[in-house]
């Protein structure tokens, strides 16, 4: 103000990208659709009066969604209950206003503070299946056939390996109860490693709280059983031996193909005894035939009951947010000469400098005299004018 002090306030915040868990997501597929997201910047403020803070943008996705940085290649969060939010990019805070430099030698300060950037993230979303009850076996065991006889879902179901590429989910329904059911692509041998759609499979039954590993009793290509049971719970333990130590159930399916007093009847019977020493309950089933149905249902649901319950999410609840920036800060030789200077910090604290403005630099030397980054310099060696890299701004050095 003419003859009088500073009337500068201070900017608005940035909006901030809030990823949101909603129950009424089903899948991705609109984020092949629309890939960048971009929240709008605060407004600058009018003399002393405050700009206004931007609107925040909410992405909707649904429950069960993991966010990973791709630059980082880490896990920001796994989204996995309705009404979970994280504050994925946080915008900029509004730049302080030349009221804020005010002191005892500079009445007039003639420079503000640019606002602060706002978080710019390249994310992959990844959705992990949500189901109470999953299907596991190798392919061809029949958990599809399983599937649409005990609920309204229509699996795709046909006489060769890997029916199924995609998991399917259907509701089951047993005397007052309900609960989700999946059927999950087929295991095989070396699926921990990346072989079938082994991997795919075993992430998405990472969800849920009940497995129900279905046993082919007469595989068509004339395997062992037992060893095509083992084959599964090994892939299974040597993934996650939180996923293997879930509650189980053993179907032994196709029961409907043995005649009783067969020899067939005979290795189902040495057949249970071997899964028997495992310790989990073992029902017979047919599956196509709907035999011995109802009593593995009820123990699926008495098993789902036992175990801890969803807990409810409240529809108020507070953002997870990233760590806060990271204070430390460094000094190298550049390899085009010169030095170099590294810090999230720093270079946020330049980039909120006006560069042009004499007053503005002097202020940021000050300000990074007193984290020790000049007296760092010197120890290094730096002389007079050599240039010294702060992101994309280049500075001569100044000894004084």
């Amino acid at each position: 103000v003419p003859r009088g002090g500073p009337d500068g306030s201070d900017g608005g915040k940035g909006g901030d990208i809030i990823i949101l868990a909603e129950r009424g997501m089903r899948t991705l597929y609109e984020f092949k659709m629309k890939r960048k997201f971009l929240a709008d910047s605060g407004t600058h403020a009018v003399s002393n009066k405050h700009g206004k803070n931007a609107k925040d943008i909410i992405v909707k996705v649904p429950v069960g969604t993991v966010i990973i940085d791709t630059v980082l290649n880490e896990q920001l969060a796994d989204l996995n209950m309705h009404g979970m939010k994280f504050v994925i990019c946080q915008g900029g805070r509004g730049g302080r206003g030349n009221l804020h430099y005010v002191s005892s030698v500079r009445q007039v300060p003639n420079f503000a503070e640019k606002g602060a950037p706002g978080d710019t993230v390249i994310a992959q979303l990844e959705m992990k299946l949500l189901a109470d009850v999953g299907l596991i076996g190798l392919p061809n065991a029949g958990k599809s056939t399983f599937l649409g006889t005990v609920s309204a879902a229509k699996p795709k179901i046909a006489d060769y390996p890997f029916t199924t590429i995609t998991p399917n989910l259907g509701v089951v329904s047993i005397a007052d109860k309900t609960f989700v059911l999946a059927d999950m692509p087929g295991l095989i041998e070396g699926a921990k490693d990346g072989h079938g759609l082994g991997i795919q499979f075993l992430r998405h039954i990472e969800r849920t709280k009940v497995l129900v590993h279905v046993v082919d009793v007469i595989p068509v290509d004339e395997s062992d059983p037992f060893e095509n049971f083992k084959i599964v719970e090994k892939e299974i333990k040597e993934y996650s031996e939180e996923v293997w130590a879930r509650p189980r159930l053993i179907a032994l399916n196709k029961i409907d193909m043995i005649t009783p007093g067969s020899e067939q009847a005979e290795a189902l019977e040495v057949l249970r005894a071997k899964i028997a020493e495992y310790g989990y309950p073992i029902h017979t089933v047919s599956a196509a035939a709907n035999l011995g149905m109802q009593p593995l249902l009820f123990e699926i649901a008495k098993t789902l009951e036992a175990e801890e319950a969803v807990e409810s999410m409240p529809t108020l609840m507070p953002a997870m947010v990233k760590p806060d920036i990271d204070e430390g800060w460094d000094v190298r030789e550049a390899e085009e000469g010169g030095w170099e200077v590294f810090g999230r910090r720093v270079l946020r604290m330049v980039k909120m400098t006006e560069l042009r403005n004499p007053d503005a630099v002097r202020f940021l030397h000050r300000r990074l005299e007193r984290m020790g980054i000049i007296e760092r310099l010197r120890e290094l060696g730096a002389e007079e004018g050599d240039d010294v890299f702060v992101g994309e701004a280049v500075f001569a050095f100044r000894d004084h």
